[in-house]
C-alpha cells in the first residue's frame, strides 16, 4: 500500500509537468495552429501541409499525454480516499499509482527530448573494430540488444544493408527503427563505442578479451524536411546482392552503392560519402532508399554542427564527444557501465535483452538539450 508521502509527489510532480509543459500556452497554440489547417488552400502546397498537419499533432500529443497523467493523478487521489472509507482495496490503490508514476515518468523522459530532431524515426549502423571473429561477434550481439529494445517499444526494424563475418557474427548492419516517434530521441544516447569483455568463446586458451564496436545514430528524414543533394556530387554503382544461393540468388544487380562527396562548409574538406542498400531486389526501390539514408546523413552532419555552435555559446553545459567510448560491457564482473554518466547495473542479461532504459534515461538527464526557440 502507497503513503500518503508518495500520493504527494505523484499530485506534486504532475502540478510540475503543467508549468514545465507551458499546458495553457501549448493550448493557445494548438488552437490557433488548428484554425491555419482550415484554409481554403490549404492543401494547395501538400508539403508545406503535411508540416503544419505534423506541427499540429505533435501538440496535441503533449496536451493528450498531460491529460492522462492528470487523470490518472486525479485517479489515484480518489482511490486513496476511498481505500480509507474501504471501498477500494489496497491492490486496486498500488495499480493506480503504478499507472501514475508511469505515465508521468513517460511525460518527464520526453520532456528531455526538446530538440527538433528528437521526434524522428533513425538509421542506425553498427560496425565492429579490429578484432576478428570476437569483434564481429560483439557487433551481432548489440544488434540483437537494440532489436529487442525496439520490438520492446514497438519500433519496426528494416535491415537495410548487413556484411557477414568472416567466420561469425557481422561486420557492420544498417538499420532504420520506424513505425514510432522519438527513436533518435532515445537512441541519440547510444552513440559511440561500447566495450565488451569477456572469456572469449572463439579463444581456445579460454583467455579474457577486450572487443570493440561503433554505432551510429542519425535521424531518419522524411519528405517534410528539406536536405539540398548535390546531383553533380552524386554518382552509382550496382552490383548483385548476396543470397542464399539456388533458387534465391540474385542474377541481377539490385544492389545499389551510392557515393556522394560532401564538403565541410567550415573546413572546405572534402569527404566521400558511401552508402550500399541491399534491401529489396528492385534496383529503383534501392536507390530511392539509398538516397533517403544519404539525405538522413546531411541532416545528421547539419545538426551536429548546429549543437557543437549551440554548446560553445552555452557555459557550463559537458561536452559530447560523438565516437568516444561510452559503455563497458563486463561478463565475468556482472557489472555493465556508461562512462559518461557513471550509471552501472549488474543485470547483464537484461541489458543485452534490450534493458536498456535505465540507461538512455540516465543519459538524457546528464545531458539534457533544449529546442532552439527555448533560448
Amino acid at each position: 500500500m502507497i503513503t500518503s508521502d508518495q500520493l504527494k509527489d505523484v499530485l506534486e510532480r504532475a502540478d510540475a509537468l503543467h508549468r514545465y509543459l507551458n499546458i495553457e500556452q501549448k493550448q493557445v497554440e494548438y488552437e490557433e495552429e488548428q484554425l491555419r489547417t482550415q484554409a481554403p488552400d490549404f492543401w494547395n502546397d501538400p508539403v508545406e501541409a503535411q508540416r503544419q498537419m505534423k506541427k499540429v499533432k505533435g501538440i496535441e500529443k503533449w496536451l493528450k499525454g498531460y491529460a492522462e497523467v492528470k487523470r490518472l493523478a486525479e485517479e489515484l487521489r480518489l482511490a486513496f480516499d476511498f481505500y480509507k472509507e474501504e471501498m477500494v482495496s489496497e491492490q486496486e490503490v498500488d495499480t493506480d499509482y503504478a499507472q501514475a508514476i508511469k505515465a508521468i515518468e513517460d511525460l518527464e523522459l520526453k520532456n528531455m527530448l526538446r530538440q527538433k530532431e528528437d521526434p524522428m524515426e533513425c538509421v542506425m549502423k553498427i560496425n565492429s573494430g579490429a578484432g576478428g571473429t570476437e569483434s564481429q561477434d560483439w557487433a551481432q550481439m548489440l544488434q540483437r540488444m537494440y532489436m529487442r529494445w525496439a520490438e520492446a517499444h514497438g519500433y519496426k526494424v528494416t535491415i537495410s544493408d548487413l556484411q557477414e563475418g568472416d567466420e561469425a557474427g557481422i561486420k557492420s548492419v544498417t538499420m532504420q527503427i520506424v513505425g514510432g516517434e522519438y527513436a533518435y530521441g532515445y537512441l541519440k544516447s547510444e552513440n559511440g563505442v561500447h566495450r565488451l569483455v569477456r572469456v572469449s568463446p572463439f579463444n581456445a586458451q579460454g583467455k579474457r578479451m577486450t572487443s570493440f564496436a561503433s554505432v551510429f545514430v542519425t535521424p531518419l528524414v522524411d519528405d517534410t524536411i528539406e536536405v539540398y543533394v548535390d546531383p553533380a556530387k552524386l554518382s552509382w554503382d550496382t552490383f548483385r546482392s548476396s543470397g542464399a544461393g539456388g533458387q534465391n540468388v540474385n542474377k541481377v544487380e539490385s544492389g545499389v552503392r551510392l557515393r556522394y562527396w560532401y564538403t565541410d562548409p567550415d573546413t572546405g574538406e572534402e569527404e566521400e560519402i558511401l552508402i550500399e542498400n541491399t534491401e529489396t531486389r528492385d534496383q529503383p526501390k534501392n536507390k530511392e532508399k539509398a538516397l533517403l539514408l544519404l539525405r538522413s546523413q546531411l541532416y545528421d552532419r547539419a545538426m551536429k554542427k548546429r549543437l557543437e555552435a549551440q554548446a560553445k555559446i552555452e557555459a557550463g553545459k559537458k561536452k559530447i564527444e560523438w565516437g568516444s567510448q561510452i559503455r563497458s560491457y563486463v561478463f565475468d564482473d556482472r557489472r555493465v557501465k556508461d562512462h559518461r554518466t557513471n550509471y552501472q547495473t549488474t543485470d547483464v542479461d537484461g541489458v543485452m535483452n534490450g534493458k536498456i532504459d535505465d540507461f538512455i534515461k540516465a543519459y538524457l538527464m546528464e545531458f539534457p538539450t533544449v529546442d532552439e526557440e527555448d533560448n
